[in-house]
Formats: C-alpha cells, sequence, structure tokens
C-alpha cells in the first residue's frame, strides 16, 4: 500500500494544520492578554466615572458656596462675609463661569490622563515597546513646548485667576495699563472695559499684578481743604455731623458698612489745611459715597461760615509805557 504524499511544509494544507497547534500553544497567552485589556478599560472607565463625580462635586462646591456643618448651621466657606456678598445675578453669573470654565479643564486634563496610562497598558500588554513611543512624544513634546510655551503659560495663569478666585465678572480691577470692568474671564484672555468704553484683551500670562476694588470692602477717601484761620474743632465737628446724617440716610445708609470717621489734618498745603474723612462700604460703592459726602460737607460748611479756600495769584501786568 503506497504511503500517504507528504505536503510541502509551505502548503495551505500544512498551515491549516500549523494554525491550531499555535493557538493550542498560546491559547493562555491570549487568554491572559485579553483579559488584562479587558480589565485595564473596565478600570480606565471606572476610573473616568468616579472622577467626573468627583469634579461634579467640585463644580457644585462652586455653584453652592454655602454648606452647612455638622449641627446643620449653614455658614459660609468664602472669604467675604454675609454683608458684602455681591449683587445676586452678578454673583450667580460669576459663579456659573468659574464651574464651567474649572470643570471643563478639569475633566479635559482627567480624560487625557486616563486616556494615555489605558493606552499604555494596552500596549505593554500586546508586546509593543513603550520606549520608541516615549522618546519620540518626549521629542516632539519638547518642541511643542519650546514653541508655545507663552500660550501654555496663558492658559496655566487663567486656571489659577478663576481656581484663586482673584477677579470675575463685574469686578471693577486695575491691571496695569487696563483700568476698568471685567466682562469676561477666560483660559487665555481677559476682557476689560475701561470708563472711557474701550475694550481690553488682556493676555492672563501677561497680567503680573491685579488690585481688585470689588472684593470685601470698599473705602471711600475725601480730602476737604479749609482755610487756614478756620477753626479744626468745628471743622471736625462739622463734618462728623454730616457722616452721621449720610450714615442715617434711607437711600445711602445701606451703602455704608460703618460710620464715617474723621482721620485729621492730613497735610498743610499752600491754600489750605487738608482735613481726611474715610468710611468703609460695598464693594464698587466707594465713588458715589464719596462724591455724596463731598456735596453733604459743602453745603454744611458753607451754612457754618467755615471757608473752603481757592488757589490764588497775584498777576502783575506791564506794558511798554508803564
Amino acid at each position: 500500500m503506497p504511503a500517504p504524499a507528504a505536503h510541502p511544509p509551505g502548503s495551505t494544507h500544512h498551515l491549516a494544520l500549523e494554525a491550531p497547534d499555535w493557538l493550542r500553544d498560546n491559547a493562555e497567552a491570549i487568554i491572559g492578554s485579553s483579559a488584562s485589556i479587558l480589565l485595564v478599560l473596565v478600570g480606565a472607565i471606572l476610573v473616568r466615572v468616579l472622577a467626573k463625580r468627583a469634579i461634579a462635586r467640585v463644580v457644585q462646591r462652586i455653584l453652592h458656596p454655602d454648606t452647612a456643618d455638622e449641627r446643620g448651621a449653614a455658614r459660609p466657606t468664602g472669604r467675604r462675609p454675609a454683608v458684602l456678598q455681591r449683587d445676586g445675578s452678578r454673583a450667580r453669573e460669576r459663579r456659573e463661569q468659574r464651574a464651567r470654565t474649572i470643570g471643563a479643564v478639569l475633566s479635559s486634563i482627567v480624560s487625557v490622563v486616563i486616556g494615555i496610562t489605558a493606552l499604555a497598558m494596552v500596549l505593554g500588554e500586546i508586546g509593543i515597546s513603550l520606549g520608541p513611543l516615549l522618546a519620540s512624544a518626549g521629542v516632539v513634546g519638547l518642541a511643542i513646548g519650546f514653541g508655545a510655551q507663552s500660550l501654555v503659560a496663558d492658559y496655566l495663569a487663567g486656571l489659577l485667576i478663576m481656581v484663586e478666585d482673584q477677579y470675575g465678572v463685574g469686578d471693577y480691577v486695575d491691571l496695569g495699563e487696563a483700568v476698568g470692568e471685567v466682562e469676561h474671564v477666560g483660559l487665555r484672555l481677559t476682557q476689560v472695559r475701561d470708563l472711557t468704553g474701550g475694550l481690553w484683551y488682556i493676555r492672563n500670562g501677561e497680567i503680573l499684578r491685579v488690585r481688585n476694588d470689588s472684593q470685601d470692602w470698599a473705602r471711600a477717601v475725601l480730602d476737604v481743604g479749609v482755610a487756614y484761620d478756620s477753626p479744626l474743632d468745628t471743622v471736625y465737628a462739622v463734618m462728623e455731623r454730616t457722616g452721621r446724617e449720610l450714615h442715617r440716610d434711607p437711600e445711602q445708609g445701606p451703602l455704608l458698612l460703618e460710620e464715617p470717621s474723621i482721620w485729621g489734618v492730613q497735610s498743610l498745603d499752600a491754600d489750605a489745611v487738608v482735613v481726611r474723612m474715610v468710611v468703609k462700604t460695598q464693594p464698587l460703592q466707594q465713588w458715589g459715597v464719596t462724591r455724596e459726602l463731598r456735596r453733604r460737607i459743602k453745603e454744611n460748611l458753607d451754612a457754618a461760615g467755615i471757608e473752603i479756600p481757592f488757589q490764588q495769584r497775584t498777576v502783575w501786568m506791564r506794558n511798554e509805557e508803564s
């Protein structure tokens, strides 16, 4: 009986016979790698869900800064006393903007970090070496970093501005050349509307210092010049009485956080003795309070016969004949 013909090693029949053998020999490795990859993916999804919940809690904390203590009493968590809270709609708009921006940034960062970590673990499970990939990514990242370092600085500065609540929409700030009301705070740019109506676009990375006139409280400072022969005790009494009247005024009183106080003689100018009066006010109300104080003090000093001097000069006129 003739022997069966041998199939050449490269034939289709030979490959068909070798495939089950390879699967049988590597079944354990394949199953183990698949299980590991599945576990990595499930873990990444779980971590992403937990991170999303944590970010949502952070956003809610920003939107609703008032929390309850263990005894159930509400207590403010911000740095502003309750009497100094901003206008409701403006404060709500500011909190919503901060919450949306910070939530979006945190969500993007977490998604990228989790995705890169899961991809690296999956590639490691299927036997792809990560060394060359990490080296290439490092070179590319270094090149991008040098080219876009100012852009990265803008985004990091914008994120810190929002997290630290340095200023927000509706605040009156001094950013150097740009002085005015903040209309928009983004991760890269801040928009400020100045007194003349001009809109400034400032890169956040270029903001080196900020003066915010809208946080916590403000102070109205009024310097009044009186004649040198005016009795200072009478001047003090008139100014104190004016301050008490303003504090009891139904319209102006709520803007003041305390009664105005006299700090005394501020300077001895060439034409007048300058007396300073100050008062704490609600944020952004110091200029209006100062104008109203100035008007009332002028009227009361006139009624008391106290002269508010003006600068005087002697002018000599000479012509050719004389």
